[in-house]
């Protein structure tokens, strides 16, 4: 049957429409986030965690809505959005003793995974101060890590769900437009890579790198519900030449168009930056090509 609509990468029928128009009908009385709620329910519509999709949901509701294809019933509230007016994290109060010298001198580094735990708040101040790009709230699937020598912070990463689109990753791979976009959630793109300015120890990106590779599969599936099959990361060339990465055995893929995701023109409207890839098991491209 021929899709009417298309939204987050499920197409919507006429069929489809004559569905929800009976939900809506059978339920008169219902709210609109109970009916999406009930809409997940009968298509089934999931995350890899198994968790309900009931915002995309509700968001595909609207979308029939104001195209005039159903009738939502009137909305009830307008909870507040949190993610509209967000402070600016605080500046943290730590240690700043310089710690320099040869990776071999200093103590093992551990790496805490700190989404959701009591020093998330100290990890957000650390980027939205020390970090060029500042701190912004990830969207979608992301952990953040917070790494410490002797209980002191050294360094922090953040990783996100992938870009949807990256040509000279989608190459190296060798995936078809279907497989990425259902495969896409196998990949994590590193945000934000942190070194303290005070913390000058020769080889201590690189080590942060290897082990951070070592982990993240482990972690992302206790998060999320689903493995990580490779890495990914932009490098500003005007900023930084990705020394860490080749040294931690990164791939330089290739370099990104300056057009961004959601561009129109075909032109470069920002920076050109480089692309760094990892594949956290030999057989990637297999997994990733499903």
């Amino acid at each position: 049957m021929e899709t009417i609509l298309s939204y987050r990468g499920r197409g919507v029928t006429a069929e489809d429409v004559a569905f929800i128009r009976s939900l809506i009908a059978d339920n008169p009385g219902e709210s609109r986030r109970k009916l999406s709620r009930m809409l997940c329910e009968a298509w089934q519509w999931v995350q890899p965690n198994g968790e309900y999709r009931d915002q995309v949901c509700r968001s595909l509701m609207l979308e029939l809505h104001r195209a005039g294809l159903i009738e939502l019933p009137a909305k009830r509230c307008s909870p507040p959005n949190p993610l509209a007016i967000r402070r600016r994290p605080a500046l943290p109060s730590i240690d700043e003793k310089p710690l320099e010298g040869s990776f071999q001198d200093i103590s093992k580094p551990h790496l805490h995974q700190v989404r959701r735990d009591s020093r998330e708040e100290l990890f957000n101040g650390l980027i939205e101060h020390y970090h060029y790009l500042g701190y912004t709230q990830p969207v979608g699937e992301h952990l953040k890590y917070l790494v410490e020598v002797d209980e002191q912070p050294v360094a922090c990463f953040s990783w996100s769900s992938a870009p949807r689109h990256i040509g000279v990753r989608d190459r190296f791979i060798g995936w078809s437009t279907d497989k990425r976009k259902r495969n896409i959630h196998l990949i994590a793109y590193n945000s934000r890579f942190l070194i303290l300015p005070w913390i000058r120890v020769s080889h201590l990106a690189s080590h942060l790198l290897s082990r951070m590779a070592r982990g993240i599969s482990r972690d992302w599936e206790e998060a999320y519900g689903h493995p990580i099959h490779f890495l990914e990361t932009f490098v500003d060339t005007e900023r930084f030449q990705g020394i860490c990465y080749k040294a931690a055995n990164w791939t330089h893929l290739g370099k990104t168009t300056g057009r961004g995701k959601n561009d129109q023109t075909k032109r470069q409207n920002r920076s050109i930056k480089d692309v760094w890839g990892y594949f956290l098991c030999r057989d990637f491209r297999e997994r990733l090509c499903r």
